[in-house]
């Protein structure tokens, strides 16, 4: 039957190699991370573990953040859960329908965010991931994809809900300079109070089911209890947006039954996402496909006006001023229903100033400035329609990450109480700039007629006045840095 709670069905890695634990032996501190098949499901399990640590033993404040529990009180307080994590049997099931589903099952793969849908299969267009990969799930594989599915939910057709962030949400998790699995976890967990026995039907699936069919045009919501980022309702990690009943044979899971509507969640805050204002109210944050690096963090680990950073980074820093500490970046990339790219990565967050932090960000904005020159210059060198595609593309991205460490020393410098030198970063974007041009545009010239070349040199030209705040280009480079264009204009040096 499997419970999640009592049971051990986690792979981790211990110092001393594999093993499966319970909920509770996370905090043993041999268990270095978890070793699920698929990033995505770590992923997901780690937000499920912060989820169970928080409806048991969160802390109460910053006091007893500093203070994490040890596995021997972790287990009675997790213990307490128990009768609401049975995976399957008569009684409720973890986020599964609070009733029995009738209809056909379809074939446990549909757990999976990158598994091909019906409509897909039907007309043979399942070339980069083919049908039939999962005849059948373990129990404990079987808990953790349905988890990942209801966490992460993109729209799958009429009916089906995405997650309470929308399909394919950007997840953040604060990771101290500690090593192992625990302290990543308590590092995340919001404070709180325990879930009282008799407050288990917080749980969408300990409760009749809220489904959302629409009445007329308008569809039931579901809106959160409590609006607070920093004590969040408990079923912000549990949310249930898809209406689904598990079909188990022999022990492993061999189909599951799926009905529309849903609950439909509207207004939820979850704290391991950034949101950003549309003009309207907040909305979260989605990853994009390729690299996220310095030029994405405006909103996520640096403030923004018009965004709010993840509330668990906000917390840490406040908890433990001064700490260091790096962010990680996750979720998967999204086209409506079309996965595009999974993403993971970590990135080094800086104790700044309020002042240098928007400093920080001006130089962010400038570099997006300078990167959109770079990109216009190679296509006005090669020829082109847009800077999105092609040469003009590649070019951008290359200044992006050529750039990342320039800007992470200026913040690290910064941090340490230096003060912030825009001509310096002006300098350093040039330096990135310049070469890649280069490689792009030069091994080609003497291939090119006398009209284009003419056009390459004039290209080359307008970037490097671009870096001196000539306009247009250059303006929009110094401008959100406060810098004025010198009178007269430097030649290369």
């Amino acid at each position: 039957m499997l419970n999640l709670i009592s049971e051990p069905w986690i792979p981790v890695i211990r110092r001393t190699g594999r093993d499966t634990i319970r909920p509770d032996q996370i905090a043993e501190p041999d268990v270095l991370r978890l070793d699920w098949p698929r990033p995505d499901l770590n992923l997901a399990c780690l937000e499920l573990l912060i989820g169970m640590v928080y409806l048991s033993h969160p802390p109460k404040d910053r006091t007893g953040r500093a203070s994490p529990p040890d596995s021997a009180s972790l287990r009675p307080a997790l213990g307490t859960l128990a009768p609401a994590f049975n995976l399957l049997g008569s009684g409720p099931r973890f986020l599964q329908d609070f009733e029995p589903l009738q209809g056909d099952a379809s074939p446990p793969e549909m757990l999976f965010i990158d598994s091909a849908g019906g409509n897909t299969a039907k007309k043979n267009a399942d070339l980069m991931v083919r049908r039939g990969r999962y005849e059948a799930l373990s129990l404990p594989l079987a808990a953790m994809a349905l988890y990942t599915l209801q966490a992460f939910a993109p729209s799958g057709g009429a009916g089906n809900r995405t997650s309470m962030r929308g399909g394919g949400p950007m997840v953040t998790l604060v990771k101290p300079s500690t090593d192992g699995l625990w302290p990543l976890v308590w590092a995340n967990v919001p404070t709180g109070e325990p879930l009282g026995a008799d407050e288990f039907d917080a749980l969408p699936w300990m409760r009749p089911t809220q489904a959302s069919k629409p009445v007329g045009k308008r569809a039931p919501i579901t809106v959160p209890t409590s609006e607070s980022r920093s004590r969040p309702d408990p079923e912000v990690f549990f949310g249930q947006p898809r209406r689904l009943r598990l079909i188990a044979s022999d022990g492993s899971v061999t189909g599951v039954v799926q009905q529309p509507w849903g609950t439909n969640y509207r207004g939820w805050m979850h704290p391991l996402t950034p949101y950003y204002n549309d003009g309207t109210e907040m909305l979260p944050r989605h990853p994009k496909p390729g690299r996220f690096g310095y030029r994405n963090w405006r909103g996520v680990i640096l403030e923004s006006e018009a965004d709010q950073r993840p509330a668990t980074l906000l917390r840490y820093l406040h908890d433990f001023e001064g700490a260091r500490c790096s962010l990680i970046v996750a979720g998967w990339a999204m086209d409506n229903m079309k996965p595009l790219d999974f993403l993971w990565s970590e990135q080094p967050v800086f104790p700044l100033s309020e002042d240098h932090e928007d400093r920080a960000a001006a130089a962010v904005e400038a570099a997006e400035q300078a990167g959109y020159a770079v990109a216009a210059s190679v296509r006005d060198a090669v020829g082109g329609d847009d800077v999105k595609s092609g040469a003009g593309q590649r070019a951008r991205e290359a200044f992006f990450g050529s750039t990342q460490d320039a800007f992470e020393d200026m913040l690290e410098a910064m941090s340490a109480g230096g003060p912030f030198a825009p001509c310096e970063w002006v300098e350093a974007m040039r330096r990135a700039a310049l070469p890649i041009f280069d490689r792009e545009v030069m091994p080609w010239l003497a291939d090119l007629g006398e009209a284009r070349r003419q056009k390459a040199v004039k290209a080359r030209s307008t970037l490097i006045a671009a870096f001196s705040g000539r306009r247009p280009m250059g303006k929009k480079i110094f401008d959100p840095l406060g810098l004025e264009a010198p009178a007269k204009q430097a030649r290369e040096r």
